[in-house]
């Protein structure tokens, strides 16, 4: 890569840190702190959140028959979905010790919490928590992607793709054959060092 790109990305970095700063700064804002992935408001902040719960009559009221008339097609997703999870799983157990990729965390990726805030009711709890796994599902599947594709093909595209993960901008410039051989090369000498 050259230093330009380098440049970029770095910037992006610190963006990132001062993005995840300023969320920290808001969570304090909302009286809540994480311990061990656990979240803990004040008591005077959850008797509040009570209190602002919507109960389900005025809520389905207020939902619109449109969503009711929707709502098995987007959970029906949940079978397919729990298909994927279980084959991403699989996939990354079998093939990344094989070939020296490092296995992805599910649990960085599929993050179940909302369903704790005291001021949603049961009905939106489950919405949550059906968002948080299929959205967290989708981005541990794209993890494991990005790292099977950083192992077997680590060229960026001719065109500009949308949302790229985040090892795509290491991978080689498109049309860059040499590139591509000697580190293909370099990498398959370090898997049969690794193996040997």
């Amino acid at each position: 890569m050259n230093n330009v790109i380098n440049d970029i990305l770095d910037k992006i970095h610190s963006l990132e840190k001062d993005l995840e700063r300023e969320f920290e700064a808001q969570r304090e804002g909302f009286r809540y702190r994480l311990e061990q992935r656990k979240v803990l408001f004040e008591q005077g902040v959850l008797e509040n959140h009570r209190q602002l719960r919507k109960g389900l009559l005025r809520f389905w009221r207020d939902s619109g028959l449109l969503n009711f008339i929707t709502s098995p097609v987007i959970y029906a997703l949940v079978v397919p979905l729990m298909l994927l999870d279980l084959s991403l799983s699989f996939f990354q157990w079998v093939c990344f010790p094989i070939y020296g990729i490092k296995r992805v965390p599910r649990a960085e990726f599929i993050v179940i919490d909302r369903h704790h805030l005291a001021y949603l009711n049961w009905v939106e709890k489950l919405n949550c928590v059906y968002c948080g796994y299929a959205n967290g599902v989708i981005a541990y599947g794209r993890e494991i992607a990005s790292r099977t594709e950083a192992r077997w093909c680590p060229i960026k595209h001719a065109r500009r793709i949308q949302d790229a993960h985040p090892r795509y901008w290491e991978f080689d410039a498109y049309g860059d054959g040499e590139s591509y051989r000697a580190r293909m090369n370099a990498r398959l000498q370090r898997q049969k060092e690794d193996i040997g």
